[in-house]
């Protein structure tokens, strides 16, 4: 897009704003240089990572980018074999740890399932080097310096340094403290020529011996180094040069280390300056309350409460900016002040915050369009070195305008025609418009002449708009009205002023009969529009009631329906104790069943009458179930059910009954039904749910085997081959009680190996039952784990 639109309506602005919030050089380099883009899905992506970045803003307050410096330098040396030094290699290792820091932000989103448009691929391009990024992190310090622990030479080189140094102070302190310390003009040890040296009164230069290595301005005082210590500073000189040279090998190696992946690490540097520009950009929409735009590529622009974003926001005012669809051309008329240049730039610069990619400081659902280019007639561009007026200076404007327009063109004129002749001006910019039109562009231009209001109420797809105009304040409101042109506020402003109205009166009289018309139907207008605006503000009050109404309606329900869930959830409760009581009676009646068999022995049985008497006993343990047990049954229908193994489901695609054996890891259900196995989702199975009362029928029956059992033989073994799970657990309740009647000290219970579905069942129901001491497989030459054995206790 032409750089004069950038400049024009101050989008260099935007960008220097943009660039404060960029964590890296890089990233405040790109955002200098944002251009908007020209095509529908270039701007789809933009926006797409904007939106992106103001989620992630949201929830993390931005991705943890820290500053970065530019390395495009050092990594260039690195491709021709160069060695870098230790704040490049630092700052190389600062882009991988935060390649790292990343990637590990994202992994964290992603377990929360957090979603985005294109994140997760741009950080899937991110190489993470973890064995290059630790030893960078073991070597170099983050200022540039090289850690002992580099290497064991350097450490060790590095303690001799030291514990040399300290040797030296020693005896150089043994001066400054010792008899011949009236000899120095002060009790330091200080350096000069990387050595340390005493400051020596001249006149006693041959106290000490030694080297001289420097002497004060005055010439008073010599930095001596004593004889006594010159080896000692000896010594550390050669440890000083052991020590830079072990540097410059392991800079040299760690540059040797990084050379080839430097494609890896300039990748990682461009993704990541990608994800700051996106965090910039989310950080200055939410800093201005931008809104992500609706792209239309028929260039339908609706934007809602536009504001100017270089605007205080406290004193901007918004307008809705509405071009495209019914009209491509708007003359915008009123009087200087009024906010006419602003909404011009105001739509412009939003066209191009939108086409770069940055959300736009509008109310939600804004549209804007795509536009290869926008041009802008704007301000007094007059050049003095041409030494052109300010009517050529707009014109040759308009001419370089004309020549490039096109149907995807955006056309902004500033007082179209100004700066000559009214008559002609007018004419100029009537026949200005209509060529701007014949070339399909869409304009929007801003003027001061009457005719253009004509123009614009008889021309086609082209509608007039105005700038409000308080005649009480005397002050503009700098709303836009767009349908009404503006009129002059001269005659109205001058009478509040205190002019004359016989001076007004006269100056009306000099005005032309048709511009005195067109006043009078502007002023008819603007009385029609207020009154639509009365009319909609009653409207919106109404509806407001409404909705208030509807909200008060659809609280009320939902009350309604948590009241009746309450009043469920409480009948479930009472039907749940109802059969826990009856399940303890049972209990009851069962052990005195036991212990009059017991007192009976083992020969004897049970009287007739006595059984019937405990079934009578039993049966009135019975609750009559209410209507909302009925209705939660009903309503259970309805509800999810929690599928555990073992239990007994209906599958909806089949009509068929089974048994479930085991949950797969993809969330699938194996279902055994009959001699078939299924793999199921477990939106298919739907749960045979236990009725309330069937723990009392299972009782009952467990009542009328007790019965069978002391009228007739109860064999040892029980065999629940081919049984379903839930009836052979009930089978095998009810001939463990037997047994226990019948004096019999262990039971086998066949079971099968089969699917393992009845075995754990049982394995289970021997563990939970209070008869039973101990239990086993049994023997190989007896059925092996297709048969339990039960011992009970004595």
């Amino acid at each position: 897009m032409n750089s004069k639109i950038i400049k024009t309506l101050e989008f260099e602005k935007i960008r220097t704003q943009l660039a404060s919030f960029a964590a890296s050089e890089l990233g405040k380099q790109r955002l200098l240089r944002l251009e908007p883009q020209k095509t529908l899905k270039d701007v789809q992506d933009l926006q797409d990572e904007t939106d992106d970045g103001r989620k992630v803003y949201r929830l993390k307050g931005g991705i943890p980018i820290p500053k970065l410096t530019d390395i495009s330098m050092s990594l260039k040396r690195l491709q021709i074999g160069g060695s870098l030094n230790g704040k490049e290699i630092s700052q190389i290792g600062r882009v991988l740890s935060t390649t790292k820091e990343v990637i590990q932000f994202f992994e964290a989103l992603h377990e929360q399932e957090v979603e985005f448009y294109r994140l997760y691929a741009i950080v899937d391009q991110l190489i993470d080097l973890p064995d290059i990024r630790k030893t960078i992190a073991l070597s170099i310090a983050d200022d540039g310096d090289i850690l002992s622990d580099a290497s064991s030479e350097l450490k060790r080189i590095r303690q001799s340094i030291r514990s040399t140094e300290t040797n030296v102070r020693e005896k150089l302190d043994g001066f400054i403290r010792g008899k011949k310390s009236q000899y120095l003009s002060d009790s330091i040890v200080t350096i000069r020529n990387d050595r340390f040296v005493i400051p020596v009164k001249q006149e006693h230069r041959n106290v000490f011996g030694g080297v001289v290595h420097d002497q004060s301005s005055t010439g008073q005082t010599l930095f001596i180094e004593p004889q006594a210590v010159l080896e000692l500073n000896n010594k550390l000189r050669s440890l000083k040069a052991q020590e830079r040279r072990e540097e410059e090998r392991i800079l040299y190696e760690l540059s040797a280390l990084l050379a080839p992946h430097v494609d890896e690490i300039t990748e990682n540097s461009y993704l990541l300056t990608e994800l700051d520009v996106i965090n910039a950009k989310a950080a200055y929409g939410n800093s201005i309350d931008a809104t992500r735009p609706h792209l239309n590529e028929r260039n339908h622009i609706a934007v809602w409460g536009a504001r100017h974003p270089l605007i205080d926001r406290e004193q901007v005012v918004s307008n809705d900016l509405i071009i495209g669809e019914e009209y491509q051309a708007i003359i915008i008329t009123g009087p200087n002040t009024g906010g006419k240049t602003i909404v011009l730039k105001t739509l412009g610069l939003i066209q191009l915050m939108g086409q770069s990619g940055l959300q736009i400081p509008a109310k939600e659902n804004s549209q804007i369009g795509i536009f290869t280019e926008i041009f802008a007639d704007i301000g007094d561009e007059q050049s003095i070195e041409q030494n052109l007026s300010t009517f050529s200076s707009h014109m040759s404007n308009i001419v370089s305008i004309l020549d490039q327009i096109d149907d995807k063109s955006l056309v902004l004129f500033d007082e179209v025609g100004s700066g000559t002749d009214p008559q002609e001006g007018a004419s100029l910019a009537v026949s200005i418009l209509d060529y701007v039109g014949t070339k399909g562009s869409y304009v929007v231009a801003t003027t001061h002449y009457p005719e253009l209001k004509v123009y614009a109420y008889n021309r086609p797809a082209t509608i007039n708009a105005s700038m409000e105009f308080d005649s009480h304040t005397l002050a503009p409101t700098y709303r836009l009205m767009i349908g009404i042109p503006g009129r002059s506020n001269a005659f109205d402003i001058s009478r509040r002023l205190g002019l004359p109205e016989q001076v007004i009166q006269q100056a009306a009289g000099f005005i032309k009969e048709d511009s005195q018309e067109l006043n009078e139907m502007i002023a008819d207008l603007e009385q029609k529009r207020r009154r639509t605006e009365l009319e909609s503000h009653q409207l919106k009050q109404q509806i407001a009631e409404s909705e208030a109404l509807l909200r008060d309606l659809r609280k009320a329900s939902e009350q309604l329906e948590e009241d009746q869930t309450t009043v469920m959830e409480r009948a479930k409760k009472e039907a749940n104790k109802i059969v826990e009581t009856s399940r303890e009676e049972a209990e009851l009646l069962m052990q005195e069943i036991r212990e009059m068999q017991m007192n009976l022995g083992k020969s004897a049985g049970v009287k007739e009458h006595e059984l019937i008497d405990l079934r009578k006993q039993f049966d009135e343990l019975r609750q009559e179930e209410s209507l909302l047990t009925k209705n939660k049954v009903l309503r259970k229908e309805k509800e999810k059910k929690q599928l555990k193994v073992g239990d007994e489901v209906l599958t909806e695609t089949y009509g068929q009954r089974g048994t479930l054996l085991e949950k797969t890891a993809k969330g699938e259900w194996v279902v055994q039904i009959g001699i078939m196995k299924l793999k199921l989702p477990e939106s298919d199975l739907r749960k045979i749910e236990e009725e309330p009362d069937k723990q009392v029928r299972r009782a009952k029956r467990q009542i009328a085997n007790l019965r069978s059992s002391t009228d007739s033989h109860v064999s040892t073994q029980l065999d629940l081959r081919g049984f379903r799970y839930e009836d052979a657990i009930m089978e095998l309740d009810s001939y463990l009680d037997a047994a226990l009647l019948a004096g019999y000290p262990q039971v086998t219970i066949v079971h099968g190996k089969g699917t393992g579905a009845i075995r754990q069942g049982v394995v289970e129901a021997l563990k939970k039952h209070p008869q039973v001491k101990s239990f086993a497989f049994a023997p190989a030459n007896a059925g092996g784990n297709g048969a339990t054995v039960a011992v009970f206790k004595g």
